[in-house]
């Protein structure tokens, strides 16, 4: 597995940590009804688990499994996925302490804009290691 791959999945694997625990935070105060002040809690659980974990998950595996380019660089232009996983994470934050703390939609729109510009970066990155079938 490349070295690029073990980061991103690792990075993964953090935010489903911390989109499990305040998951679990939310579920056991919804229960209880301690401290309400935590449902603001939910946008960051949200992110963490959608963006943080399932995307980046899925451009870490991505990487480490498509094709290989026959000629130069096998796994392609990787800083293109060093760019995307930057750009996730960036975004990723800006939108966590936009909803949570600042409560600015600007900040929270230039972390979606970030988001998007990691999903251009790794398609830009995948296109040529996609091959036809059979080829």
């Amino acid at each position: 597995m490349p070295t690029l791959s073990v980061v991103i999945i690792r990075t993964a694997l953090v935010y489903f940590l911390l989109g499990l625990t305040v998951g679990s935070w939310l579920l056991i105060f919804k229960g209880t009804g301690w401290i309400p002040g935590i449902w603001r809690l939910l946008p960051a659980h949200i992110e963490w688990m959608l963006f943080g974990w399932t995307f980046q998950l899925i451009m870490g595996v991505a990487f480490w499994m498509f094709p290989r380019m026959a000629t130069g660089p096998k796994r392609g232009n990787e800083a293109l996925v060093v760019a995307a996983y930057l750009t996730l994470n960036l975004g990723v934050w800006l939108v966590v302490l936009s909803d949570v703390y600042f409560f600015n939609p600007l900040v929270s729109f230039s972390g979606r804009l970030l988001e998007l510009t990691s999903v251009v970066f790794f398609v830009l990155h995948l296109f040529p290691r996609v091959k036809p079938f059979g080829a």
